[in-house]
């Protein structure tokens, strides 16, 4: 049996055995003799079918009377199903969304609190999460006095949010009890892992794993749904071929059977779209339709062209990689199927650039049409656009560690030397060969360390003495001089100054910083004046907010005449949407830098792994600030 709260099931064990006084019964359970006889009436409605009911003998206390010993031994050898309680708050916002979508009734916070064991204060706290998951999906929550709280909206909504909600939790957990045992009927998972997949291949239809599993949560919750009376209003599909026909019409009937009730036309037609949404597709880009997918295609490559300096036109795998992905988003998009992409933040923070890139072409092309393409979307494009650039470009730029050969022997000894590094230490560029002499002459050295054959004094530069036939503790040495990470130092030292350095101790509007830094830029001749509105353009876009309190606007592609960054740090916090940034880098990148932006980027990122904002945030000068920053670079 299934009990609703936990202390009912308590109190069913407690009576299983022994008769016991309401008094007995309060002390154990920590509550009143009030709260015992409610109780009680609450355990014999839910015993009122199992042939058992708990009587009061006066003097003695309550003890179990058994009507049908047919009925009651049937529950006993029932499989026990305890009541899970939510601990953490996460846990407790999951339950809470499981509720609101599943009840035919309102809920009162009270009753849940006393539940779970935590104060109202407790719930209330995370009710507001809760509105917000709710909200994604235009779901809202009407409280009404005395009577509670109840969701309100569409039913393709409700099933939505579901479905992502336990594909989620799928990912995370998939022993979670909400999976395997709140939400979905008690076998309907099981038949339908089986049933479904036969199906798919009876009907050719290819799925990722991923893709028939979170089909396979759809159909699950449909099933609870019909069963309990909400079927779908109605709906009707355009464009789907005749495999994702059948294949819906077979399941539909599949879940009729499991549901008990019969199907609406819309059901099967909804069906058909979530098939078709996720349909792993195997056609040649000459038979894909260009009214959308392959526009779309075209001008995201041409835009990146334009705006990025980066010319994958003439990728023909990229292209036919793209159109096949396409074709598939442009029917979600078009119903509005939202597939949830685990790695989005990961995407954010790892790939930036070309994040920004794709999200600003596709935000381009959203002012000729009316699709709406989410982030989850945009970040499975930019994985394509990112395979890409790293088969055409340099964007992981390296700055490569340069090497002055001082060298006073023959030229054979000295090409013999060159060719010893170049198969040890390929990454070395050697950037002159001099005498002992032409050295000690030199005021300074560009390069970054000194190899040499003899000993030389050191000019500012590591010098690393080398015999023409190396030792291996001559090469370790070496290696430890080549080995360093000099990328992320050197864009340091490249774009950022101290002229473009402020620390904002009063208050400050996201628009008031953007005018300011703008405006400074456009003097000093690094930007033109259309580079303003492109980064409060973007800014509307989709937050540029890194994580961490760290946030990084931008234009929209490459605008720049010369490439700088802007650093702000905001000790009181400059409101950024719904989020407080208090590290701020505005970045100005030219075209003519384009190979070096993407190392402009993970800088940022490393700041963010090493969770240095609070350290930066606190710097009052911009010494102090370059010094953490070294820091944290030096480090990764």
């Amino acid at each position: 049996m299934r009990f609703p709260s936990l202390r009912l099931a308590q109190l069913f064990e407690l009576l299983q055995n022994e008769t016991l006084p309401q008094d007995e019964l309060a002390r154990r359970l920590s509550v009143s003799t009030r709260t015992v006889r409610t109780d009680i009436t609450a355990l014999n409605d839910l015993l009122a079918g199992h042939g058992a009911q708990f009587i009061l003998n006066r003097g003695a206390g309550y003890q179990l009377k058994i009507d049908d010993e047919a009925r009651y031994q049937a529950l006993q050898q029932q499989p026990s199903r305890q009541l899970r309680i939510p601990r953490t708050s996460p846990e407790r916002v999951h339950y809470l969304v499981v509720r609101f979508l599943t009840s035919a009734f309102s809920l009162k916070l009270e009753d849940l609190a006393e539940e779970w064991f935590v104060s109202r204060a407790t719930l209330q706290s995370d009710m507001a999460e809760v509105r917000e998951w709710l909200n994604r999906y235009n779901l809202t929550i009407e409280t009404r006095p005395r009577h509670g709280m109840k969701l309100f909206g569409s039913e393709t909504a409700v099933r939505a949010c579901l479905t992502d909600l336990l594909w989620q939790l799928t990912q995370e957990d998939s022993d979670n009890p909400l999976l395997t045992e709140e939400v979905l009927n008690a076998g309907v998972p099981e038949q339908l892992a089986a049933e479904l997949h036969e199906c798919f291949t009876r009907c050719r239809i290819r799925l990722t794993d991923e893709g028939e599993q979170f089909i396979r949560l759809y159909c699950a919750v449909a099933v609870r749904r019909i069963s309990e009376g909400y079927p779908l209003a109605e709906f009707t599909a355009d464009d789907v071929d005749e495999g994702v026909r059948e294949a819906a019409r077979q399941i539909t009937a599949l879940l009729q059977k499991l549901a008990e009730k019969p199907l609406s036309g819309a059901e099967e037609q909804w069906l058909q779209v979530h098939i078709a949404a996720r349909q792993v597709q195997e056609v040649a880009p000459s038979a894909i339709g260009p009214d959308d997918d392959e526009a779309l295609v075209n001008y995201i490559l041409r835009y990146i062209n334009t705006h990025y300096n980066y010319n994958l036109l003439t990728d023909t795998q990229l292209h036919a990689d793209l159109l096949t992905h396409i074709k598939t988003m442009i029917t979600r998009v078009r119903y509005q199927i939202n597939i949830p992409n685990p790695l989005l933040s990961n995407i954010k923070q790892h790939y930036p650039m070309a994040y920004d890139m794709t999200l600003a072409a596709v935000s381009s092309w959203g002012k000729y049409t009316p699709y709406v393409i989410s982030e989850n979307e945009i970040g499975f494009l930019v994985l394509h656009i990112g395979v890409g650039l790293e088969r055409h470009y340099n964007i992981g730029y390296q700055r490569h560690p340069r090497a002055l050969l001082v060298c006073d022997t023959g030229n054979s000894t000295v090409r013999m030397i060159q060719a010893m590094l170049l198969r040890k230490y390929p990454q070395i560029e050697v950037t002159g060969i001099i005498s002992l002499r032409d050295y000690e002459q030199l005021a300074s050295i560009e390069a970054d360390f000194v190899i040499s054959t003899a000993r030389v004094t050191e000019k500012e530069k590591p010098v690393v003495t080398m015999a023409p036939f190396p030792t291996e503790y001559q090469l370790e040495q070496l290696g430890k001089l080549v080995l360093v990470d000099r990328t992320r130092p050197y864009m340091l030292a490249k774009y950022f100054d101290e002229s473009h350095f402020m620390v904002v101790d009063e208050a400050m509007t996201q628009q008031q910083l953007f005018s300011t830094l703008c405006g400074q830029l456009e003097r000093e001749g690094y930007v033109g004046a259309d580079f303003y509105p492109s980064v409060v353009e973007r800014e509307a876009i989709v937050s540029t907010m890194l994580g961490e309190g760290i946030a990084l606007p931008h234009s929209l592609g490459l605008m720049a005449n010369k490439t700088v960054v802007y650093t702000v740090l905001a000790p009181q916090g400059i409101g950024w949407g719904e989020e407080t940034a208090y590290v701020i880098f505005l970045l100005a990148i030219s075209k003519s830098e384009y190979e070096e932006a993407m190392a402009i980027y993970d800088l940022f990122v490393t700041f963010l792994r090493e969770r240095a904002m609070t350290r930066l945030r606190d710097c009052t000068a911009f010494g102090n600030f370059k010094a953490v920053a070294m820091e944290c670079l030096s480090r990764f």
